[in-house]
């Protein structure tokens, strides 16, 4: 299996410089043959400029501009290769009839990330292995300290540089073997992802809702708003870009700890997890303008407000980013994830399967009103996600 770790480096100003210089020049490299390829299209002869075309072209560009040839060529050759990877995306998206969304240029301010495809082609992680403190060496860099929080497992096989705001971070994959899984521990869990609380599960617990991206909203509006008040380019601006992106950082980071450390206590201490099959995209559209047929060009109220809140929330949340993670620590522990079908799981009492929207009067609250059963509707929620679960695992033995 291949598992990704992510290190702080810490490089000396010089490093810093040339680092820099670095993601200039892919992100130069990137654009030239991004032009290239619209400027082949545009012509009378509708030229497909490919990968292997600009590829070759690659010896060339280095033998003329000593700046390109400072850098690895194989992290040149993997930066076109992103660039054909965004054509391809872009040309799958056309035939799903999706919104395609033509490859950009991109900004030197924008292009963070160069890959290194195999370790030891213009890099090698680990190239002091003689001294307690770990370095990376890349080419035309020089051997770079890292902050090692944690070992390294199995041989690595890619190395990426990517820079975060003022940081810098090198990201590495290795191949590895299976781990061994997590002892059984007979429980089975079904859990039911909400907003009031984050999610509630069908042992009856809930794990409230942290809610970091709105405990930041304060002072993120503040920052957005100083940052609309610096005249652009100057260097008020560079500082309140910095600030805003700070906060984002800090609320991604506070949100990917918590899904981390919630995944690890489910996928711990059971050895099924059935959860709902969320089509989250969809959930968070925008609602659908409706137009007053008795005054043209006006709309009637459609509930854009309140959607774009309880939007704001869902993303607040971070279900998705919380479901990934499960599902990757529950592969790596020997433990079973499965997505059902949500619908009518909080209008269907789990003692009776009595299901109806009166079932459910409010938000929290579910009343049976075949049976007379009371719950909170999370937990009917859960235990109906359990079962349906359960019997689709039933149904599908591995």
């Amino acid at each position: 299996m291949i598992r990704a770790y992510k290190f702080l480096i810490r490089p000396t100003a010089g490093q810093q410089a040339a680092l820099s210089a670095m993601l200039r020049d892919h992100c130069t490299l990137y654009n030239a043959a991004l032009q290239e390829r619209r400027d082949a299209y545009r012509h009378t002869s509708k030229t497909t400029v490919r990968y292997g075309q600009q590829s070759a072209q690659l010896k060339d560009i280095r033998a003329f501009d000593p700046d390109h040839a400072r850098w690895s060529f194989s992290s040149q050759q993997a930066t076109l290769r992103r660039l054909d990877k965004a054509f391809s995306a872009f040309f799958r998206r056309i035939k799903a009839g999706e919104a395609p969304g033509y490859p950009r240029f991109r900004s030197h301010k924008r292009f963070d990330t160069v890959d290194f495809p195999k370790d030891g082609d213009g890099c090698r992680w680990d190239a002091t292995p003689h001294d307690p403190v770990t370095r990376v060496r890349l080419q035309g860099i020089g051997c770079v300290k890292v902050h090692q929080h944690r070992c390294v497992v199995g041989k690595v096989k890619t190395v990426s540089v990517k820079r975060e705001g003022r940081r810098w971070y090198v990201i590495l994959t290795a191949d590895q073997a299976q781990p061994e899984p997590l002892p059984k521990t007979g429980s089975v869990v079904g859990i039911d992802m909400g907003i009031a609380n984050f999610l509630a599960d069908s042992g009856g617990e809930f794990v409230p809702n942290p809610r970091h991206g709105a405990k930041a909203a304060a002072k993120l509006e503040s920052a957005q708003q100083a940052l609309g008040r610096c005249k652009r380019g100057s260097k008020r601006r560079r500082k309140a870009v910095e600030t805003v992106a700070r906060l984002h950082r800090k609320v991604r980071r506070q949100r990917l700890d918590h899904a981390h450390k919630t995944a690890n206590t489910y996928v711990c201490g059971n050895d099924f997890i059935a959860h709902e099959d969320l089509k989250i995209r969809n959930m968070s559209k925008a609602p659908v303008p409706k137009p007053d047929a008795d005054r043209p060009g006006a709309f009637l109220p459609n509930g854009a407000a309140a959607k774009a809140g309880l939007n704001r929330a869902i993303a607040d949340a971070g279900w998705g980013v919380f479901l990934q993670i499960l599902t990757a620590k529950a592969a790596c522990a020997g433990r079973e994830v499965m997505a059902v079908d949500p619908r009518n799981t909080s209008r269907r009492c789990p003692e009776c399967g009595h299901t109806a929207k009166e079932n459910r009067p409010t938000q929290e609250k579910f009343h049976c009103i075949s049976c007379g059963h009371n719950a909170h509707a999370d937990t009917v929620g859960a235990l109906n996600v359990l079962r349906a679960g359960l019997v689709r695992r039933d149904a599908n033995p591995a």
